[in-house]
């Protein structure tokens, strides 16, 4: 016998689970505590098997009807409605699977960056990306759809960020691929649409001129630790970052090793005082005996302190990443043609 509204509305068995019939295989199963679904027994490829139809009162008894009367089509094409349900709900959480959502995913698997590479990745996604395409879904992109913000970028004349979102695009949609999401990277065609900035080279010496540098370091008249720093610097050829955020704890005297860590606890209220190496990971320096010497003479300077490069000012704080310049332009070098901090390591090159 068919249910009526208000049988439906009434039925609370006070003991245990009851199923009361409406008719084509539908059933509404009630329990004590008063919840109710409607379920739809049917036979596929020789199994009986159930079908969920929703929950009483949301799914009322016209709407349960309906989602049978669908439910039995399908057999009749013989189509099996549970895996036509299944289907559908997979269809429906990948159209809900956005570029964003991918983005932050990809953002948080890399394990290895350090906190503040990774929140400046993000920010650039953010910035550049996300406005754009972050709401479209991963599968619906295509080449022309990612290359969008990225020559927006370009055309402002920002290259290298351009670039760089090349390349995060590239790697953002091959985790999708990796996770199953698509099958096909389309930011593989991206590569060569992005026009690449002109490297610039840093100020550095010829080699013939080294020993006039040298002569200059010995007669500077400054402040003793930085000289100590130039003399240093062309000893081990480390970044400026490197330099003036070293800390005593990172040097071996006894291996003769410097180790400088992927990142370096901040100092308060000094910043990018957390830089360590550049690839984020420890970078090994040899101490050649010399540069031990130089130490030794520095830690006479600065060995009570955290930092090997105490500010002029305050020990507390680092010596300026500027330092090394300003130290080059008072022996009477121009820093932006001739020389400059970062172009000892150009030297170490040649």
């Amino acid at each position: 016998m068919a249910l009526s509204d208000v049988k439906v509305r009434s039925a609370k068995p006070e003991v245990k689970a009851c199923k009361l019939t409406d008719g084509d295989g539908m059933v509404l199963l009630a329990h004590p505590n008063g919840s109710k679904y409607w379920r739809l027994r049917y036979r596929f490829g020789g199994k009986e098997k159930m079908l969920a139809l929703g929950k009483y009162p949301e799914v009322s008894l016209a709407d349960a009807r309906a989602r049978r009367d669908e439910a039995r089509k399908l057999l009749a094409n013989g189509v099996d409605p549970s895996e036509n349900k299944k289907a559908f709900k997979v269809e429906q959480e990948q159209e809900a699977i956005t570029f964003e959502m991918v983005a932050r995913d990809w953002q948080a698997s890399n394990q290895k960056w350090s906190a503040s590479h990774s929140a400046r990745v993000l920010k650039s996604l953010e910035d550049n990306l996300f406005a754009a395409i972050g709401k479209r879904n991963i599968a619906e992109l295509k080449t022309r759809d990612l290359l969008v913000p990225i020559k927006a970028v370009e055309s402002s004349g920002r290259l290298e960020v351009a670039a760089r979102l090349q390349q995060r695009t590239t790697a953002i949609m091959r985790f999708a691929v990796q996770s199953g999401l698509i099958d096909y990277n389309p930011a593989q065609e991206i590569a060569g649409a992005v026009a690449t900035a002109k490297r610039q080279h840093r100020a550095a010496l010829e080699l013939s001129r080294i020993p006039e540098l040298l002569h200059r370091i010995d007669h500077y008249s400054g402040r003793p630790l930085t000289r100590l720093a130039l003399e240093l610097t062309l000893l081990v050829f480390i970044r400026s970052s490197e330099l003036c955020f070293a800390r005593w704890s990172e040097v071996d005297f006894e291996t003769a090793m410097w180790t400088i860590p992927g990142e370096r606890e901040p100092s308060e209220g000094v910043k990018h005082s957390q830089r360590g190496s550049k690839m984020r990971t420890p970078h090994l320096v040899p101490l050649s005996r010399q540069a031990l010497g130089i130490l030794e003479k520095i830690k006479s300077m600065s060995g009570n302190r955290e930092l090997i490069f105490v500010g002029d000012h305050d020990p507390r704080k680092p010596m300026s990443e500027n330092t090394v310049n300003k130290a080059l332009r008072v022996m009477g070098y121009d820093t932006k043609v001739e020389v400059c901090g970062h172009g000892f390591r150009t030297m170490a090159c040649s």
